[in-house]
């Protein structure tokens, strides 16, 4: 099954399902915690782990297409992604 996919299809794959996981989980904490303050803590962890997952992610999808596009669209792209962690980061 897995030869019918491109390696950074795979990759990108299992660090979006890894992201969710975390999500689910981190969803069972608070609701265990069953406190505001726990909660918010474990709620701001999750606000580090996305960024992460994001660049992870896209940076295994630039990689993967890295041949096919030329470099000044992989530059646009990179500022693209840098504009939506800055957004994030302001918000």
């Amino acid at each position: 099954m897995f030869n019918l996919f491109e390696k950074a299809i795979i990759g990108m794959a299992l660090l979006r399902f890894l992201s969710g996981s975390i999500e689910v989980i981190a969803a069972i904490l608070i609701l265990k915690v069953n406190q505001v303050d726990k909660a918010l803590m474990i709620n701001s962890s999750l606000a580090l782990i996305g960024p992460l997952i994001l660049i992870a992610t896209t940076t295994i999808g630039l990689v993967g297409i890295a041949e096919k596009v030329s470099f000044t669209k992989l530059l646009w792209i990179f500022c693209g992604v840098g504009c939506i962690l800055y957004g994030v980061k302001s918000s």
